[in-house]
């Protein structure tokens, strides 16, 4: 593969997770490892796996109309705001008012519950704008949007009965790292767009779980972050997300997801991206 020094340099998981997912597709013949820790184990570690993936490029989601970002607060070195709160003007979506998915964190793994209040209740925000940006933009095919009570870049979408999970992520980093999620991955389908402001998008429709299944995700640099939305399928029905590239990339275009972008960027409320070495 030509793209081998890309993989290293892209400071995600989904780049990593691909390439496994190609590589357990080429090794399929070979016998399986004994499930030494069980069933609700291993389903665990599929979720995790999937959210990883769907991590992606970054992205959390956007919220409509005028962004009034908090300017008394102390900046971080890069002269970045942090802490702030995200207030979006306009008409709250029906779905924000929804109660939270509930998702049972995994063993060691941390969830909005072990936050402190005050920094719970800004992620929280965040996510009820995010919802409603998210239901208006996403294409019918996906569902009701609701917020997960797991993590602030997780949501929801449901639709006769299966849930799609959706990563949303704005991701501080230091520099463009030039995000390229095209792989070259067999059965990957990939498609760039330029929004406005002159960012290329790129986005991706690329089959994992063996291959029975598509995941589609749009990815682009903002600002200082890494941002991605990413739609997975619904594992227990081999459903695909039902989204393709061209409705993320006019979804990215939209200036309320770009408004939501912008706010998330000023005000992060995620780890900065960390590079990977060795690229």
């Amino acid at each position: 593969m030509s793209t081998h020094e890309e993989l290293y340099e892209l400071p995600d998981d989904s780049a990593v997770l691909l390439v496994r997912d190609a590589m357990d597709r080429t090794t399929a013949d070979l016998p399986p490892l004994p499930d030494l820790t069980g069933p609700a184990r291993a389903q665990g570690r599929r979720r995790k796996a999937r959210v990883r993936f769907a991590i992606g490029g970054g992205a959390l989601a956007v919220a409509a109309l005028g962004v009034a970002v908090a300017t008394a607060l102390p900046a971080d070195t890069s002269g970045r705001q942090v802490g702030g709160t995200i207030n979006v003007a306009g008409q709250p979506s029906s779905s924000a008012l929804l109660p939270p998915v509930h998702i049972e964190p995994t063993a060691g793994e941390d969830s909005m519950a072990d936050l402190p209040p005050a920094e719970r209740a800004r992620q929280e925000n965040f996510q009820n704008q995010a919802v409603g940006v998210l239901q208006d933009l996403l294409p019918g095919t996906v569902g009701t949007v609701q917020r997960t009570d797991l993590h602030v870049s997780q949501y929801q979408g449901t639709k006769d009965g299966k849930a799609f999970t959706i990563i949303f992520r704005v991701r501080p980093s230091n520099a463009d790292p030039g995000i390229k999620p095209c792989l070259g991955v067999k059965g990957q389908i990939c498609k760039t767009a330029t929004l406005p402001g002159g960012i290329e998008a790129t986005a991706a429709t690329s089959p994992i779980n063996n291959g029975n299944v598509t995941a589609t995700q749009v990815s682009f640099h903002y600002g200082r972050s890494n941002v991605s939305l990413t739609i997975a399928p619904h594992d227990a029905s081999n459903t695909s997300a039902p989204v393709t590239n061209d409705q993320l990339l006019e979804l990215a275009k939209a200036q309320p997801f770009l408004d939501l972008v912008k706010a998330a960027d000023a005000n992060p409320l995620q780890e900065p991206q960390q590079t990977i070495p060795g690229g």
